[in-house]
């Protein structure tokens, strides 16, 4: 074997090194600036450490904080461990977990000791001033390989029983690498790191809060303490993540729907959400609009049962993928007795469905179907039941009941690319009737999927095709291809929005899918004569009624559009001279078909004013006794300073423009 090894730069020039040389040595060899900031390598496309040797011919290429997605995972890495180290300085005993890196930041699990109990919010400064005493002690981060067995003795010599059973499941004979900081810590990590802890910029983190959480993610085990944080390359970074935090904060959907009086949340129905007038008007009006969007593109909408035979769900494929998440129902009287079981070992088993489809394929089934009846687009806003674990959960984000604005479409193969590129155009309208922009991506086949490489090879190029002919697969829309993220039956388009402060929301997706109809046993007859499966297209564009009002509310913060808004004006009196106007007045906008209330209280105006402000009300009508006297009103808009008189007639002309969807106004 020869000595020498040869390294290929992106640039395409090449180099001849020394089995052995480190990416650090050749950073060095090529100049002082780069050896200053290089953080890490890509070895033949994949990110290790600066100071890991190199023991082949490869290409390389030397990350620094320009390259910032892998800059930013590699320091949120490091926080990470640096946490971990920091918290066993300062609290000795405790047991370390696990702790990845995080969108932004990271996190850590401890098994702090039963004298200590769960870790505390008010102690995170005293653990960040030691994470920047380690920061500031350069330490090095210094990669090792060991035997499997010699690893978990070592664990549990130092009584680290959850990083023991960890690596007891690890493949027998398997070389583990650990990572030292310095000569005094070590963590169990498959890397990369940082070259050391003074890497990191001491002024680029905050720990944010404290939780619950179970080992493996698993109620029935051991309860841990999470500390988060979030880390950046530099103070600037840091800075501004802190002012989307605070903003995010003011725009909390659950804070507002409780100042809203939207809807609330409570133990006695964990995940399902108790909509309050308010908030069903807002959901009404979604459901109003989208029902006009789906009549106008050809779909006809359908209502299928909340439960089906568990046999069902076997033949679709969810039982067996799916079925952790399934609440499962026995099909039978249960007892009534005292005594004894209230479910019998006998019972036949049902489910609450967790998704539309199989009964929209059940739908499609009823009567011959020929090609000229394709493409038959279905239409459900269904609702929906997952189990999702009560820690999971996260106001309307993510609950177990929701209800999504679902469709199957059942195309022949000639009509997939035409159905996606109108959907994309239909998707397209939407968002943007809302505010959104986005960026699409297509999710390719998983690991563990059903079909074969053909079908999933057609399917997905099927998808890419539509989406180029529409004129999306470019760098404005955010075009990406994302490896391994399909469902395990279809690849899919997902949209992902980006709301006002700049975070993003996937919400839509299209998916093509030939495994269902084939597990299910959909055709139909084709031009030949013969039986033909159809393609079933799954595709939402909210998502869920309850995740997309939640993202509404804090994209608006509240502050709806006037079409969207449960009140949409308010006429408030200054003297009690006024309330038979303000009545009046009232009634005319409501006759109008504006949403309006009437404030008539012997309070002061800048109390009224500062009341329906922070319910977000768009309109405040305000009124006294010369307005009465003139068929005036003082319009207040929200958000806006100062007020504009003007006759009431031409309020209400300009309240109705305001008050019409989007949809409905002339484009």
């Amino acid at each position: 074997m020869s000595d020498m090894i040869r390294v290929t730069l992106p640039d395409g020039s090449a180099r001849e090194v020394a089995r052995g040389t480190t990416p650090a040595e050749i950073a060095a060899a090529i100049g002082p600036g780069l050896a200053k900031a290089a953080l890490a390598a890509k070895i033949d496309g994949e990110l290790r450490d600066i100071m890991r040797p190199l023991e082949e011919d490869t290409n390389l290429a030397l990350v620094t904080s320009r390259d910032e997605a892998d800059a930013l995972e590699l320091a949120r890495h490091d926080y990470a461990h640096v946490l971990a180290e920091a918290v066993q300085t300062l609290f000795p005993g405790t047991q370390i977990t696990f702790g990845p890196a995080t969108s932004d930041g990271f996190y850590y699990d401890f098994a702090p000791t039963a004298e200590h109990g769960p870790f505390r919010d008010e102690e995170l400064p005293l653990i960040e001033e030691e994470m920047r005493r380690i920061i500031a002690a350069d330490k090095p981060l210094r990669r090792e390989v060991w035997d499997r067995d010699a690893l978990i003795a070592r664990w549990k010599k130092d009584g680290e029983t959850f990083k023991a059973e960890w690596a007891a499941e690890l493949p027998a004979g398997e070389e583990i690498s650990v990572y030292w900081s310095g000569d005094d810590w070590m963590d169990m990590c498959r890397g990369p790191h940082l070259a050391s802890t003074g890497k990191l910029d001491p002024a680029a983190f905050k720990l944010t809060r404290v939780s619950g959480a179970y080992w493996r993610g698993d109620q029935k085990n051991a309860q841990l303490s999470r500390i988060y944080g979030t880390g950046w390359l530099n103070r600037k970074q840091l800075a501004e993540h802190l002012v989307r935090l605070e903003e995010a904060a003011k725009r909390d959907h659950r804070r507002l729907g409780q100042e809203m009086d939207l809807f609330h949340l409570q133990q006695e129905a964990h995940g399902s959400v108790f909509w309050h007038p308010n908030g069903f008007v807002v959901w009404r009006e979604l459901e109003a609009y989208m029902r006009r969007a789906i009549d106008a593109a050809g779909y006809r909408e359908v209502k299928t049962p909340q439960v089906m035979d568990a046999r069902q769900w076997e033949q679709s494929g969810h039982w067996g993928k799916y079925r952790e998440n399934m609440f499962v129902i026995p099909d039978e009287v249960p007892n009534t007795e005292d005594e004894g079981p209230i479910v019998s070992d006998d019972a036949e088993w049902m489910a609450l469905k967790p998704m539309n489809c199989p009964a929209h394929v059940l739908i499609f089934r009823q009567g011959m179907k020929s090609y000229r009846d394709l493409p038959l687009r279905l239409y459900e806003n269904g609702c929906c039941h997952r189990n999702e674990p009560h820690g999971a959960l996260h106001g309307l984000m993510r609950v177990r009941q929701f209800t999504q604005d679902d469709a199957h479409i059942f195309c022949r193969e000639d009509q997939i690319v035409e159905e996606v590129r109108n959907f994309c155009a239909l998707a397209d309208r939407i968002y943007k009737d809302f505010g959104f922009t986005y960026a699409i991506k297509l999710a390719l086949r998983p690991e563990k999927r059903f079909g074969s490489d053909a079908m999933w090879d057609k399917s997905e190029d099927e998808l890419r095709n539509a989406v180029i002919e529409a004129g999306l697969a470019t760098e404005q829309y955010g075009w990406e291809e994302l490896p391994g993220e399909g469902a395990f039956y279809a690849p899919k388009l997902e949209w992902h929005l980006t709301d006002a402060i700049g975070r993003t929301w996937q919400v839509g997706t299209i998916q093509s899918d030939r495994v269902l109809p084939d597990r299910l046993d959909a055709s139909y007859i084709g031009e030949d004569g013969e039986r033909h499966r159809p393609v079933m297209l799954h595709r939402a564009i909210f998502g869920s009624y309850e995740r997309f009002i939640g993202i509404l509310i804090e994209h608006f913060a509240g502050r709806f559009p006037t079409w969207l808004a449960p009140v949409q004006a308010v006429v408030a009196t200054i003297v009690s001279d006024a309330d038979d106007y303000a009545k009046a007045a009232t009634a005319r906008l409501v006759a109008a078909g504006i949403r309006t209330e009437s404030d008539l209280r012997n309070e002061k105006i800048n109390y009224k004013v500062r009341e329906h402000s922070l319910a977000k009300v768009p309109h405040l009508l305000v009124v006294g006794k010369r307005e009465a006297e003139e068929g005036t009103v003082a319009i207040r808009t929200l958000g806006q300073d100062g007020q504009r008189i003007m006759p009431l007639a031409e309020a209400i002309a300009m309240l109705k423009v305001e008050a019409t969807p989007p949809d409905l106004k002339v484009r």
